[in-house]
């Protein structure tokens, strides 16, 4: 059942890519603009991604953000001058795990520690875009020995997006409880901590602010920003996310590429609550 904008929004929660910012990565004026319109309200704001901080650091001036940067979905929370709040890593056994999974199912392998990146392929599947999308370069290492440990996502990489979806199915099972694996784009699949998920940094948002969940709103295109929809108190889907994306969510928006996110906030936000009289 689809539940109604509640009567006080102080927070809303936003995803990055394929939502705050379009396909080709751009933060549009009008989306700038209706982040400004979300301060003047005195309402909060604050993204999520899968993205290491340092690839959301572009983000913190233009949008004047002054909440905990939750990067790879929840694995690390950051002030917006990068400082470490608060870090979940997976123990080397469980990364061991993973990336052995990964590899079975034919995807490259990415490894996340801190602020650095570590690829086997640099010429593989989305290493060049994914470098001029957090604007820093991977660190190319012949093995991950000795990387294993302090490790805070995994990533499996493919464009076969059958195979993805797979392997998403296959470490569900094998890692219950020890990993948290979803899908951040069709063709990546991040592994993290369990307690690093977008439902865990609603939790974490509404303890550190003192904002209840059901006064945060949450927005997003992809299956891994489910949990953080029935977190909130009212989730908002992007036009470009998939039928089960869209069924989760209260409301639909525009596509990423029509100006969605603005259009979610000037409709769904910002916008007097109408009474039927």
């Amino acid at each position: 059942m689809k539940r109604p904008r509640p009567a006080r929004i102080s927070l809303l929660l936003a995803d990055v890519d394929g939502t705050l910012v379009t396909h080709d990565k751009v933060l549009t004026e009008r989306a700038r603009a209706a982040v400004r319109g979300l301060h003047a309200q005195s309402i909060r704001f604050a993204i999520t991604s899968g993205r290491p901080p340092r690839g959301m650091a572009m983000l913190t001036g233009p949008l004047a953000i002054d909440t905990p940067i939750a990067g790879f979905n929840g694995g690390i929370f950051v002030r917006p001058d990068l400082t470490v709040i608060e870090e979940h890593t997976l123990p080397p056994t469980v990364a061991t795990v993973a990336v052995g999974l990964i590899a079975d199912y034919g995807l490259d392998v990415w490894i996340y520690r801190g602020n650095d990146w570590f690829v086997r392929n640099p010429a593989g599947p989305h290493v060049a875009r994914e470098e001029w999308t957090v604007k820093f370069a991977p660190t190319v290492v012949d093995d991950f020995a000795g990387l294993l440990d302090h490790v805070v996502k995994i990533v499996g990489v493919s464009d076969d997006l059958d195979r993805v979806r797979e392997a998403e199915a296959a470490a569900r099972s094998k890692l219950t409880r020890m990993a948290s694996a979803a899908r951040s784009q069709p063709y990546y699949l991040d592994i993290t901590h369990p307690s690093a998920n977008k439902g865990a940094v609603v939790d974490y948002l509404s303890r550190h602010l003192g904002i209840p969940p059901s006064e945060i709103a949450t927005i997003g295109d992809m299956p891994n920003d489910i949990l953080m929809f029935h977190k909130g108190g009212f989730a908002i889907a992007m036009g470009n996310g998939g039928p089960d994306v869209q069924a989760a969510a209260d409301v639909v928006t525009a596509s990423s590429e029509d100006e969605g996110f603005a259009k979610a906030v000037e409709n769904f936000i910002l916008a007097p609550v109408r009474t039927d009289a």
